[in-house]
Protein backbone atom coordinates (compact mmCIF):
# COMPACT_ATOMS: atom_id res chain seq x y z
CA UNK A 1 0.00 0.00 0.00
CA UNK A 2 1.34 3.42 -0.95
CA UNK A 3 2.01 5.50 2.18
CA UNK A 4 0.34 8.67 0.80
CA UNK A 5 -2.86 6.74 0.10
CA UNK A 6 -2.72 5.07 3.52
CA UNK A 7 -2.34 8.43 5.26
CA UNK A 8 -5.30 9.83 3.30
CA UNK A 9 -7.57 6.85 4.12
CA UNK A 10 -6.40 6.09 7.68
CA UNK A 11 -9.12 8.31 9.16
CA UNK A 12 -12.81 7.84 10.06
CA UNK A 13 -15.18 7.11 7.17
CA UNK A 14 -17.25 10.23 7.88
CA UNK A 15 -14.16 12.39 7.28
CA UNK A 16 -12.84 10.48 4.27
CA UNK A 17 -16.23 10.15 2.46
CA UNK A 18 -16.51 13.78 1.26
CA UNK A 19 -12.79 13.87 0.44
CA UNK A 20 -13.15 10.87 -1.90
CA UNK A 21 -15.39 13.01 -4.12
CA UNK A 22 -13.44 13.96 -7.23
CA UNK A 23 -10.98 11.08 -6.77
CA UNK A 24 -10.37 8.76 -9.71
CA UNK A 25 -10.93 5.01 -9.87
CA UNK A 26 -9.00 3.20 -12.58
CA UNK A 27 -10.08 -0.29 -13.66
CA UNK A 28 -8.27 -2.63 -16.05
CA UNK A 29 -9.99 -5.64 -17.60
CA UNK A 30 -8.49 -7.65 -20.46
CA UNK A 31 -6.34 -4.74 -21.60
CA UNK A 32 -9.21 -2.23 -21.40
CA UNK A 33 -8.60 0.76 -19.11
CA UNK A 34 -11.61 2.52 -17.62
CA UNK A 35 -11.40 5.67 -15.51
CA UNK A 36 -14.21 7.21 -13.49
CA UNK A 37 -14.55 10.12 -11.07
CA UNK A 38 -16.23 9.50 -7.72
CA UNK A 39 -19.27 11.80 -7.44
CA UNK A 40 -21.26 10.28 -4.54
CA UNK A 41 -20.29 8.46 -1.33
CA UNK A 42 -21.74 7.26 1.96
CA UNK A 43 -19.82 6.66 5.21
CA UNK A 44 -20.36 3.64 7.48
CA UNK A 45 -18.58 2.51 10.64
CA UNK A 46 -19.06 0.15 13.59
CA UNK A 47 -20.82 2.82 15.72
CA UNK A 48 -23.52 3.13 13.06
CA UNK A 49 -26.63 0.91 13.20
CA UNK A 50 -26.83 0.90 9.37
CA UNK A 51 -23.30 -0.45 8.97
CA UNK A 52 -22.36 -4.06 8.21
CA UNK A 53 -19.86 -3.77 11.07
CA UNK A 54 -22.36 -2.61 13.73
CA UNK A 55 -22.84 -6.10 15.22
CA UNK A 56 -19.16 -7.04 15.07
CA UNK A 57 -16.76 -8.82 12.77
CA UNK A 58 -18.12 -11.61 10.57
CA UNK A 59 -16.91 -13.53 7.55
CA UNK A 60 -18.94 -11.19 5.30
CA UNK A 61 -17.58 -7.90 6.70
CA UNK A 62 -14.05 -9.03 7.60
CA UNK A 63 -12.43 -6.75 5.02
CA UNK A 64 -13.97 -3.68 6.70
CA UNK A 65 -11.80 -4.39 9.75
CA UNK A 66 -8.57 -4.63 7.82
CA UNK A 67 -6.08 -1.96 6.85
CA UNK A 68 -7.34 1.14 5.11
CA UNK A 69 -6.90 1.36 1.36
CA UNK A 70 -8.44 -1.97 0.46
CA UNK A 71 -11.68 -2.68 -1.36
CA UNK A 72 -14.65 -4.16 0.50
CA UNK A 73 -17.11 -5.76 -1.92
CA UNK A 74 -20.38 -7.29 -0.81
CA UNK A 75 -23.32 -8.98 -2.51
CA UNK A 76 -26.80 -7.63 -1.77
CA UNK A 77 -30.42 -8.42 -2.61
CA UNK A 78 -29.26 -11.73 -4.08
CA UNK A 79 -28.13 -10.05 -7.31
CA UNK A 80 -25.98 -6.91 -6.90
CA UNK A 81 -22.44 -6.07 -5.84
CA UNK A 82 -21.49 -2.87 -4.03
CA UNK A 83 -17.95 -1.60 -3.42
CA UNK A 84 -16.47 0.34 -0.53
CA UNK A 85 -13.12 1.88 0.28
CA UNK A 86 -11.89 0.65 3.68
CA UNK A 87 -10.89 3.52 5.98
CA UNK A 88 -9.63 4.17 9.51
CA UNK A 89 -7.22 2.10 11.61
CA UNK A 90 -6.94 -1.67 11.34
CA UNK A 91 -9.43 -3.35 13.67
CA UNK A 92 -12.13 -0.67 13.25
CA UNK A 93 -15.01 -1.67 10.95
CA UNK A 94 -15.09 1.39 8.72
CA UNK A 95 -15.66 1.94 5.00
CA UNK A 96 -17.02 4.38 2.45
CA UNK A 97 -19.60 3.12 -0.04
CA UNK A 98 -19.02 4.40 -3.57
CA UNK A 99 -22.57 5.31 -4.61
CA UNK A 100 -21.98 6.88 -8.03
CA UNK A 101 -19.20 7.69 -10.47
CA UNK A 102 -18.85 9.77 -13.63
CA UNK A 103 -17.23 7.93 -16.57
CA UNK A 104 -14.10 9.62 -17.92
CA UNK A 105 -12.39 7.02 -20.11
CA UNK A 106 -13.29 3.61 -21.51
CA UNK A 107 -17.01 4.39 -21.65
CA UNK A 108 -17.58 2.08 -24.62
CA UNK A 109 -16.35 -0.92 -22.64
CA UNK A 110 -18.46 0.10 -19.63
CA UNK A 111 -21.46 0.25 -21.98
CA UNK A 112 -20.72 -3.33 -23.08
CA UNK A 113 -20.44 -4.60 -19.50
CA UNK A 114 -23.63 -2.88 -18.34
CA UNK A 115 -25.65 -2.59 -21.59
CA UNK A 116 -26.63 0.99 -20.70
CA UNK A 117 -25.59 4.49 -21.80
CA UNK A 118 -25.65 7.99 -20.33
CA UNK A 119 -26.05 8.63 -16.62
CA UNK A 120 -27.89 5.30 -16.17
CA UNK A 121 -24.51 3.67 -16.74
CA UNK A 122 -23.01 4.43 -13.30
CA UNK A 123 -25.54 6.42 -11.21
CA UNK A 124 -25.88 3.89 -8.41
CA UNK A 125 -23.66 1.53 -6.40
CA UNK A 126 -24.74 -1.69 -8.13
CA UNK A 127 -24.73 -0.01 -11.56
CA UNK A 128 -21.15 1.19 -11.22
CA UNK A 129 -19.99 -2.24 -10.05
CA UNK A 130 -21.57 -3.83 -13.11
CA UNK A 131 -20.10 -1.19 -15.45
CA UNK A 132 -16.62 -1.68 -13.97
CA UNK A 133 -16.80 -5.48 -13.67
CA UNK A 134 -16.52 -5.48 -9.87
CA UNK A 135 -17.53 -8.58 -7.92
CA UNK A 136 -16.43 -10.47 -4.78
CA UNK A 137 -13.18 -11.51 -6.45
CA UNK A 138 -11.97 -7.94 -5.80
CA UNK A 139 -12.90 -8.03 -2.09
CA UNK A 140 -9.72 -7.27 -0.17
CA UNK A 141 -7.93 -5.83 -3.21
CA UNK A 142 -5.16 -3.27 -2.54
CA UNK A 143 -6.43 0.00 -4.07
CA UNK A 144 -2.92 1.25 -4.80
CA UNK A 145 -2.57 -1.31 -7.60
CA UNK A 146 -4.27 -2.38 -10.80
CA UNK A 147 -6.53 -3.99 -11.84
CA UNK A 148 -8.45 -1.50 -9.66
CA UNK A 149 -6.85 1.51 -8.08
CA UNK A 150 -7.75 4.75 -6.37
CA UNK A 151 -6.01 7.95 -7.47
CA UNK A 152 -6.23 11.02 -5.25
CA UNK A 153 -5.70 14.09 -7.44
CA UNK A 154 -4.40 17.43 -6.24
CA UNK A 155 -7.27 19.91 -5.97
CA UNK A 156 -6.95 23.38 -7.45
CA UNK A 157 -10.51 24.43 -6.75
CA UNK A 158 -12.84 23.15 -4.04
CA UNK A 159 -15.84 21.04 -5.02
CA UNK A 160 -19.39 22.10 -4.20
CA UNK A 161 -20.44 19.23 -1.93
CA UNK A 162 -23.93 18.42 -0.67
CA UNK A 163 -24.23 16.53 2.65
CA UNK A 164 -27.48 14.70 3.39
CA UNK A 165 -29.11 11.50 4.70
CA UNK A 166 -28.04 8.17 3.25
CA UNK A 167 -30.21 6.34 0.72
CA UNK A 168 -31.92 2.93 0.86
CA UNK A 169 -31.37 2.08 4.53
CA UNK A 170 -33.83 1.39 7.32
CA UNK A 171 -31.63 2.06 10.37
CA UNK A 172 -29.90 5.34 11.28
CA UNK A 173 -31.76 7.06 8.44
CA UNK A 174 -31.17 10.53 9.90
CA UNK A 175 -27.37 10.26 9.95
CA UNK A 176 -26.09 12.72 7.37
CA UNK A 177 -23.17 10.71 6.05
CA UNK A 178 -24.04 10.88 2.35
CA UNK A 179 -22.01 13.27 0.22
CA UNK A 180 -22.22 14.18 -3.44
CA UNK A 181 -20.94 16.73 -5.93
CA UNK A 182 -23.66 19.31 -6.45
CA UNK A 183 -25.41 19.25 -9.85
CA UNK A 184 -23.46 16.23 -11.16
CA UNK A 185 -25.72 14.28 -13.53
CA UNK A 186 -24.37 10.90 -12.34
CA UNK A 187 -25.51 11.32 -8.72
CA UNK A 188 -27.97 8.54 -7.90
CA UNK A 189 -30.67 10.58 -6.14
CA UNK A 190 -30.05 14.34 -6.00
Amino acid sequence: MHTTLTKFLDRPASIVAPELLGCILEREINGHIMRVKIVETEAYDETDAASHSFNGRTQRNDTMYGKSGYLYVYFTYGMHYCCNVVTDKEGIGSAVLIRAVEPLEGVEYMNELRNRVGNELTNGPAKLCQALGIDRRLDGHDLSQLPFRLIVPSRDTPLRIVQTNRVGITKAKDVQWRFYIEANEYVSKP
